[in-house]
Formats: structure tokens, sequence, C-alpha cells
């Protein structure tokens, strides 16, 4: 009995939950997403369990996973139906770049039945060149390179903007980035600047050359992927810098929506809003009405859904994959003009409790949608896809004998 024909004779769509095996913890991941996961589906009639890399296997009727049982607040492993929608969360890139793993991505896309959404983390670099080749996107795009050996788009960059950030390639929740100003002294001699970020204070030097600066710079950026971006003067509140998180999903429909915006502002001694480096989070209406009133503030928020959902639908398309959700950072600069900055293929947990709630409805009605569809996969697209999202070669398998 294929999976279309066990959905009508059953009536129950079913989601699993992709994630990596830990020995101390059963699994890796939010657990506590995973429960509200689970308990949101059981609201909709969908079953949700979690399936890990040890135990995946999509061969036969069932597979083996893990439920939790509410009243013993333990997991539990047990056998359930082969699932019509994988929902990748597989929470760090090192698991995912393992080969192993590897080899169970490219399965899930492969699979001629299953639904499977997200199948990596971004690589920012490949983002940046999808949206800077659309006349839909490259308007919001600040000026970006990837950074080479030497660090020459530094002093390039800085003879056109006077700042420029440097964020690791495969980086996450604002870890490794670099801050480079030009700074005009009082001599009116030109002098270099370097903030780096460390937990949630920052550290500042200056050179008197690029030149010195990177004898600084370039043993911290070690062998590690960078770009190095213009830098964007944002909207500040009572002097400090904000920016707006956007949750974007596909709803009951298939359809890109946002599921919410929220904002983040920046630490006294931050380099970024990030939370982890000392960023705290807010609401974003009253955020821009300070800076533009609230006419202008409103007008604003109805342009950043506009763009995020133009950017998600740019990114799915170039990707060549079936992508189900993404967060994005979005600038808002002191004219009003908003900026793409980043985007995240496995968003963390929104803490507002609204976008929290719509995230999981989104996720549940999106999978009742996506187990309705039939589908024939072309398994050959999907690895080169794969390969140009992440930046990481498919592993080749070994031959024996």
């Amino acid at each position: 009995m294929d999976l279309h024909a066990q959905q009508k004779k059953t009536g129950r769509p079913t989601m699993a939950i992709l994630t990596y095996v830990d020995e101390k913890r059963i699994f890796r991941g939010n657990q506590d997403n995973f429960i509200d996961l689970i308990r949101k589906g059981e609201e909709h009639g969908v079953l949700v369990y979690v399936m890990t890399t040890a135990d995946f296997k999509l061969s036969g009727d069932t597979a083996v996973g893990y439920t939790y049982a509410a009243s013993s607040k333990k997991w539990k492993r047990q056998v359930f139906p082969l699932p019509h929608v994988i929902y990748n969360r597989i929470p760090y890139r090192k698991f995912e770049l393992l080969p192993e793993v590897q080899q169970i991505l490219q399965t899930c896309l492969r699979h001629r039945q299953i639904h499977f959404f997200n199948p990596s983390f971004f690589n920012k670099w490949t983002l940046f060149e999808w949206l800077s080749k659309s006349k839909e996107t490259r308007s919001v795009i600040p000026a970006t390179q990837r950074l080479s050996p030497g660090g020459e788009e530094i002093e390039t960059l800085l003879g056109s903007y006077p700042f420029l950030y440097l964020k690791p390639i495969r980086g996450k929740a604002g870890k490794g980035i670099m801050k480079v100003s030009r700074v005009e002294n009082s001599s009116k001699s030109r002098m270099f600047e370097l903030s780096i970020q460390d937990k949630t204070k920052s550290h500042i030097s200056r050179y008197p050359s690029t030149r010195q600066l990177w004898t600084e710079l370039g043993p911290l950026v070690g062998s590690q992927d960078y770009i190095v971006q213009q830098g964007i003067t944002l909207s500040l509140y009572k002097q400090r810098p904000f920016d707006l998180r956007v949750l974007v999903q596909k709803n009951g429909k298939g359809a890109w929506s946002v599921a919410g915006i929220g904002a983040r502002l920046a630490g006294k001694m931050s380099i970024t809003t990030h939370v982890p480096r000392g960023g705290s989070i807010d609401d974003p209406a009253k955020l821009l009405a300070y800076s533009f009133g609230t006419t202008t503030a409103k007008k604003i928020l109805i342009r950043a859904k506009k763009t995020a959902l133009t950017v998600a639908r740019r990114i799915e398309s170039a990707s060549g994959h079936i992508l189900g959700e993404m967060s994005m950072d979005l600038g808002v600069d002191s004219d009003g003009r908003i900026w793409f900055f980043e985007a995240n293929s496995k968003p963390m947990k929104f803490d507002e409790p609204p976008i929290r709630q719509k995230s999981l409805e989104n996720l549940i009605q999106y999978c009742i949608h996506l187990s309705k569809l039939k589908r024939s996969a072309a398994a050959g697209d999907s690895a080169v896809s794969l390969q140009q999202l992440t930046g990481v070669r498919r592993p080749t398998p070994r031959r024996r004998g």
C-alpha cells in the first residue's frame, strides 16, 4: 500500500521531524519545539513524531521514531507509519555536513512520495549571489563581496562606504561577525578601526593603514570563508540601533506568508542586534514609530512584509528545492529604506507568543497541504541544487572490491 492509499485509509497526515542522534539526550535540537509541534499536530489530526539520523529508514511502510508522553514527561520510541512529510531540523552545520547525513538528505530529496522541505542550511554568499542577480531583489542587497585570502576587498569597499561588516559564510547567531570602519581623527589623518564582538561586548582597536589592520584581522579570519559587506546606518531607538526579524512560512495553501515581525535592539556595547550577543527583543511598531512616527512606521512594516515575501520566493526559486520556512534579518536605515541582511533556513523559536503560535499553525497546515499532493521527484537535479545551496560537494560513494 503506497503512502497516499495509506493516508486515504487512515485519514491522518503524518510528519516526521528529522534531527541528529545524541547519546546523552536521545537526540539533538530544541525538544520543547518538537513537543509543541506534536501537540499542535494532535489538535489538527496530524501525526507528528521525531525521527533521528540513527533510525532513518524509508523502505517499507513503517519508520522508527519518538513521541512525547506528557504524563511521564519522557520520550517514547516506537514504530510509526512512514511519513508523508519530513521536516528537516538537523540543528548544526557540522552534523549536516557529515557524509552519512548528506546521504540521508539525498535519500529524502529523491523519494518519490515523501515531501521533504528545507534540505540544508543556507550559504550566505550563495544567497547574496542569487538575490543580487534578480531585478526584484537587488535593490535591497548591500554591496557584498567574498573575502579573499589577502583581504583586498576591505580597502576597496572602504573607499566607498564608511564602515563594513565581515561575516562568516556559515555563521550563526552573530558568531564571528566583525566590523571595520574608517575614522577621521583630529589631525585629519585616516585611521581604521576594528570592532570584534566578544559575547555581549566589543573590543576596539585602531590601525594607521588597511595593511596593518589585516595583520590583526587575517589570523582572526583564518581559513574560514567570509563575506565583506557594506555597513548600513540603521534606525535608532534611544541611541541604540535595531533591525527586524521576519518569519516567513508556507501556509495551508502552500503559499508564502508572513507569520510575524519582531524587532531586535542592539546591546549598548554590541556591534550586532543578536540576542546572544547582548541584543534584546522589542516591539517593531514602537521602535519604528520612535524614529519615523506612527503613520510612516505602519507603511515601513507593510513594505517589510512585501520585501520578505519577494526575497523568500526568489531564494526558493533559485535553490531548486521545496522550502517551507525561513527567518530573515531586515534592516531599516535612517531614511526608512529596507535592506536584506540574512536568511536562516532553520529558524530559532520566536519568543513573541503570537508569532510562535502562528508558526506552529503554519507548519501543521503546510504539512496537511503537502500530504494531499502527489510527488514525482527528479533525483538527478536535487544533488546539484543541494551542492549549490550549501556550497558543499555531495560525497562520492566508495567503490568496493
